[in-house]
């Protein structure tokens, strides 16, 4: 399949709703740029990159030759550039990938990754990376990632910024998390260029071995990410909803499948593909303010 080189691919051109919306109401709670501050000050990006230097592989077309030609492939189709480095990490007992560094980013994928996915499958998961490496994602993903250390870091300072605003920013960046992945997701199908490859890569990920794929279960899977898009879920006690979103790490397949399954069914997917010009996004009924909203705390 000869997939299409997306020159000059901008995030802003597939950035799911719900994900702006979430973007900007975190960015607007209180203690945010402290936290940024601390983050900069304690050189948390150094030591994540320090991190994974000392401690993976890093792909080279010698070592890992199918990772490294798949992450090629995804970076030129997306319009990354410089490429980033790749490094593959232990096996974790599910597949799990990653990105780290603001100003030198590095993405990582464990042993699952490279065994249970496909070439076709790889260029979904290394997309669904290079949409928070293009969209500048990786600095709120790593305050999450290191956030129990701030709130004491923050608690013990003078600045008058207590637990409870602390929690505000966790529960900000959980929910930010959760909405990003639509938007990573766009980038991952993007990248394969067939939902059905990104289908199966989102059943893998919620931890179906490849021998039980078959015709029937990705129906099945399919109809059931479809059943979920049609479910209110309004009248969710707000409690239920800040406990399932705590974790936030949860892969959270048939949600993420459902969001995907709308952009294709909309039409939104094949006009960004056909299009000529990417460099400036239109703007649809999907990004402007009278679209439906996916708050945290209020509806789902």
């Amino acid at each position: 399949m000869e997939r299409k080189i997306l020159f000059g691919l901008n995030t802003v051109t597939f950035q799911h709703p719900f994900d702006q919306k979430a973007l900007t109401a975190l960015n607007k709670t209180p203690g945010l740029s402290l936290l940024l501050n601390k983050v900069n000050e304690y050189g948390i990006d150094r030591l994540l990159r320090m991190q994974i230097l000392g401690g993976e592989f890093r792909v080279t077309p010698r070592n890992f030759p199918q990772l490294h030609d798949a992450f090629a492939e995804s970076c030129e189709i997306l319009d990354l550039s410089p490429q980033p480095e790749l490094y593959l990490f232990r096996g974790t007992g599910h597949i799990h990938t990653n990105a780290v560094g603001v100003e030198k980013p590095m993405v990582s994928v464990n042993l699952e990754a490279m065994e249970w996915y496909s070439y076709e499958e790889l260029l979904f998961a290394f997309g669904y990376e290079i949409a928070r490496v293009k969209g500048k994602y990786i600095a709120y993903q790593q305050i999450a990632n290191v956030m129990p250390m701030l709130k004491n870091l923050v608690n013990g300072t003078t600045f008058g910024l207590g637990g409870l605003a602390a929690g505000g920013i966790e529960l900000g960046l959980y929910n930010w998390i959760i909405m990003s992945k639509f938007t990573c997701d766009r980038a991952g199908l993007l990248a394969c260029q067939d939902i059905n490859v990104a289908i199966t890569a989102l059943m893998k990920l919620a931890g179906l071995p490849s021998d039980y794929l078959n015709a029937d279960t990705i129906a099945d899977f399919t109809a059931q990410a479809r059943e979920f898009g049609s479910i209110s879920l309004d009248n969710l006690d707000q409690v239920t909803k800040i406990f399932s979103f705590m974790e936030y790490q949860v892969p959270w397949s048939v949600m993420r499948a459902s969001e995907l399954l709308k952009w294709v069914d909309s039409g939104e997917y094949d006009k960004l593909l056909q299009a000529e010009n990417l460099e400036q996004p239109e703007v649809t009924s999907e990004n402007t303010e009278d679209s439906e909203d996916w708050q945290f705390m209020s509806s789902w």
